[in-house]
């Protein structure tokens, strides 16, 4: 393998990986449920509500996503009247939506006040 196909495949890994760290939010977070004990599981909880305040950030890009989508599903429909193109457009924001009701409720959870 050459050196220059092996930067390639580095390039492409690093881009994957951003453009799902661009995408999906899960990454910042930690799982509060799989700690051992009860330090840990403030700790995770106290970082959880720290990096909440990125939410917003998701929560626009997911909305933009479901609205391109569904703008997409009427050109589409409109356009070209392809039914069955269109459907996959209408069926990825109807997706897109239910990913910003759970980012939503994520991040109103997580932005709460603690309760003693």
């Amino acid at each position: 393998m050459t050196t220059e196909h092996q930067a390639g495949e580095g390039s492409e890994l690093r881009f994957r990986t951003l453009l799902y760290r661009f995408i999906f939010f899960d990454w910042l977070f930690m799982d509060a449920g799989g700690a051992r004990t009860p330090v840990e599981r403030h700790a995770a909880t106290q970082h959880n509500r720290r990096m909440s305040k990125y939410l917003p950030v998701y929560l626009r890009r997911w909305s933009f996503l479901t609205v391109f989508d569904f703008a997409l599903g009427c050109l589409v429909e409109r356009a070209l009247q392809a039914t069955l193109l269109s459907a996959w457009f209408f069926t990825w924001s109807c997706v897109t939506a239910t990913g910003t009701v759970v980012i939503t409720v994520a991040w109103l959870f997580l932005t709460q006040p603690q309760q003693p």
